[in-house]
């Protein structure tokens, strides 16, 4: 994947902001964030536990509105988040929960109903045909799908995801970054995913960014051609620097 695998040029910003602070009394969480995501890029958030990622992501959500501080925040309507745990309701059938509050008017040059756009959106993760399923007789990697469903079917411009993958096995986790490449690829929302797993950021974003102590401390952009291979060297290059910025000193293996 290349720096711009959706042949962005010049985009318009779907998420600008401005000196963005955040207290909880007296501790400092975000401390003058500026940042922008383009429309339809991938921007990845990494950084140590209690760095101010996810209170970023609940500000970009709308969940916090203490968080402008002194700052500016500017967010697009549509908005869609993807949790580490998918959140489906289990008295719900697969269906109802990724059309759960969906309605006709949400998108008005789109004429299906909202089972018709539930039905092709668990089609483009992989689960047509267990519409009916309950959320018990999934996995977690499918659970997972229908809650990237849920997101997608209503075309957000911007989809916050908070480690989606992070209680996922490795084999799954992999055939997950494939999947939300193609849907990102397709739907062309603005994304900004928050990880712990630098890999996952390098292998998935078009920009990587270090949170540290609610200060961006370093961004990378990733210019390697899909599928990027962690042998590649500026594979390898971007994660010796990421992984500095996190304090951390890769090992050696020779």
């Amino acid at each position: 994947m290349a720096s711009n695998p959706r042949g962005l040029t010049a985009q318009r910003p779907t998420v600008g902001i401005a000196s963005l602070t955040r207290r909880y009394g007296d501790r400092l969480v975000l401390d003058g964030i500026d940042l922008t995501i383009g429309e339809g890029e991938f921007v990845a958030l990494i950084g140590r536990s209690g760095s101010g990622k996810s209170t970023l992501l609940r500000a970009l959500a709308g969940l916090d509105y203490d968080v402008q501080g002194d700052g500016e925040l500017d967010t697009p309507e549509k908005i869609s988040v993807v949790f580490q745990d998918s959140r489906l309701l289990p008295w719900e059938r697969v269906l109802g929960n990724v059309t759960l509050g969906l309605r006709v008017e949400q998108n008005v040059s789109d004429p299906r109903t909202p089972a018709e756009r539930g039905r092709a959106s668990l089609a483009e993760v992989g689960l047509a045909g267990r519409e009916l399923a309950w959320p018990g007789e999934l996995s977690g990697g499918e659970q997972q799908r229908v809650a990237l469903a849920r997101s997608l079917v209503r075309d957000p411009q911007l989809l916050l995801a908070d480690e989606p993958f992070g209680a996922l096995d490795a084999l799954t986790r992999i055939k997950m970054h494939a999947l939300l490449r193609t849907l990102c690829d397709t739907h062309q929302p603005a994304v900004l995913l928050v990880t712990h797993d630098v890999d996952e950021a390098i292998t998935l974003a078009d920009r990587v960014i270090v949170l540290d102590e609610g200060v961006i401390v370093d961004e990378v952009r990733i210019d390697i051609p899909a599928p990027r291979d962690p042998i590649h060297p500026a594979f390898a290059a971007a994660r010796r620097r990421l992984l500095a910025g996190l304090g951390v000193e890769e090992l050696s293996h020779g």
